[in-house]
């Protein structure tokens, strides 16, 4: 195996212009290693700034005034179940985004660039398809019904209900901006997320910031107001997106006479999109079953939960970042016929990846207190810091798991491997997680047929051993699956 890899792309003035891009037609012998960092640091700035938002909405929530003790924890509990159902929407676009990168990547890698143009006008109708859906489902009730699964207390499902309209009625924008983006990264383009995700996030916070608290000429909307700004922010990344694409960039750009369907294209986005999408939804049935149990905990435990989760974030974000860069280096040369670089690409993908998360973890054991105390100001709500303490430094040691099951998957996805990882998450969440989150949280858990068993009475900190145990599972089963190396022969 040669210790460098070819380029993964041509110059941006080349690539403006127009020209090919291809892995098999390098400019410059690029180390392996720095291919992956010029893919995963402008994804891991985009990450980044996404974080700042999400902790900013936190923050506000957390500071909002309230008439109560007990509503000031009901903002924060129904935040958790909030951001939850918009980490659900994000998932929802895998069903157009993994199929996207994947072709976009094998076809650039092989210097079929008309192919990846086609490509890229087929995934923004999907897009709009899928988005146009969501929104109607939604908005007809479905949002409500999954609150209420979601067994969520009085005033904090009215919150959460309140909170996700918004991000309902502009959805369609967001599963644009996520196909178009995705489309770019197969070309070998992570700079361009990076900048119209970066504007999203500071567009993002003035607009939260404005209609919760009524700046200038802004209604003052509250809690609701967080949700517009998030959910105006992305539709204004959507069209910065289709304007990039429209002007040309790698290799891509929009003509309006290809907008119409190429169902045999559309069939193979489908064929390996689906698989991620129905692997990714099977995660969020997941994390919402899991979500209800800890909300059967009370207020306290699923505003330490959701506080807890973004702060880890941190690491599944970095992972997040350096499982992009493998997605595309797999994904295109194997384009090119170079099955061993691609390999050596996800090793040292997860290898760097992994360095990061670590590094992550040993922050929130150390700082875990301080990073609760941030969000939790007032003395009502010491509980949550004493509750998401213990959860956040437990997680910690997670993170080299975590960042196995998400950079492999992310790697396998480049390849068009995307079924056989729906059983590892299967097994993962409702073999493991889910059983373990009805028996170590609660004194017992009734089974049905199977009868009444004695729980460990652990609270927060039970259902957070459940989540650890299932992220070892997964991290296990996707590591093994990437070192076989039966990926190197998928088809797309």
């Amino acid at each position: 195996m040669s210790d460098h890899a070819d380029a993964a792309t041509l110059s941006p003035a080349k690539a403006r212009e127009g020209g090919s891009i291809s892995v098999s037609r390098p400019t410059l012998p690029l180390p392996t290693w720095r291919l992956v960092l010029a893919l995963a640091l402008p994804v891991l700035v985009q990450q980044g700034l996404v974080f700042l938002v999400t902790q900013s909405d936190r923050w506000l929530a957390g500071h909002l005034e309230a008439e109560t003790s007990h509503a000031q924890i009901s903002y924060q509990s129904a935040q958790t179940s909030g951001n939850y159902l918009a980490w659900a929407i994000a998932s929802y676009t895998i069903l157009i985004s993994v199929g996207s990168t994947a072709l976009v990547a094998r076809f650039t890698g092989a210097g079929e660039r008309r192919l990846a143009v086609l490509v890229t006008h087929q995934s923004i109708l999907v897009a709009v398809v899928l988005g146009a859906l969501a929104s109607v489902i939604g908005l007809c009730g479905g949002v409500r019904v999954v609150i209420d699964l979601l067994q969520l207390q009085a005033a904090a499902a009215q919150f959460a209900t309140s909170y996700l309209e918004p991000l309902f009625w502009l959805l369609i924008f967001q599963v644009v901006e996520a196909a178009g983006i995705a489309c770019l990264i197969g070309a070998g383009d992570t700079r361009t997320g990076m900048f119209v995700m970066g504007g999203v996030a500071l567009i993002n916070l003035p607009l939260a910031w404005g209609f919760c608290r009524g700046w200038g000429p802004l209604p003052e909307l509250g809690f609701v107001g967080i949700a517009l700004g998030t959910a105006l922010s992305h539709t204004l990344g959507a069209l910065a997106v289709l304007v990039v694409l429209a002007r040309g960039r790698f290799g891509l750009k929009l003509e309006p006479h290809l907008f119409r369907p190429r169902y045999d294209l559309i069939r193979r986005l489908l064929r390996v999109s689906v698989p991620a999408g129905i692997d990714s939804m099977s995660v969020v049935v997941g994390q919402f079953w899991f979500l209800s149990l800890v909300n059967r905990l009370g207020d306290v435990a699923s505003g330490a939960h959701g506080i807890a989760l973004g702060w880890e974030a941190l690491g599944f974000l970095s992972g997040s970042a350096f499982g992009t860069a493998a997605m595309t280096l797999v994904g295109q040369n194997l384009g090119a016929g170079r099955p061993d670089q691609a390999t050596k690409s996800g090793w040292l993908a997860f290898a760097l990846g992994c360095g990061v998360m670590s590094f992550m973890g040993l922050i929130f054991f150390t700082f875990a207190p301080f990073m609760f105390r941030l969000y939790c100001p007032q003395e009502s709500q010491e509980p949550i810091i004493d509750l998401g303490t213990p959860v956040l430094r437990l997680v910690a040691f997670a993170m080299p798991a975590l960042a196995s099951t998400i950079i492999f998957t992310s790697a396998l996805r480049g390849a068009g491997d995307t079924r056989v990882p729906v059983l590892f998450t299967w097994i993962g969440f409702f073999a493991v997680r889910i059983p373990l989150a009805y028996l170590l949280p609660f004194p017992s858990a009734d089974f049905g047929p199977l009868g009444t068993w004695p729980g460990a009475d652990l609270g927060l900190f039970g259902a957070w051993l459940a989540m650890f145990a299932d992220l070892l599972v997964r991290g296990g089963f996707f590591l093994y699956r990437f070192a076989r190396g039966t990926w190197q022969r998928q088809k797309v």
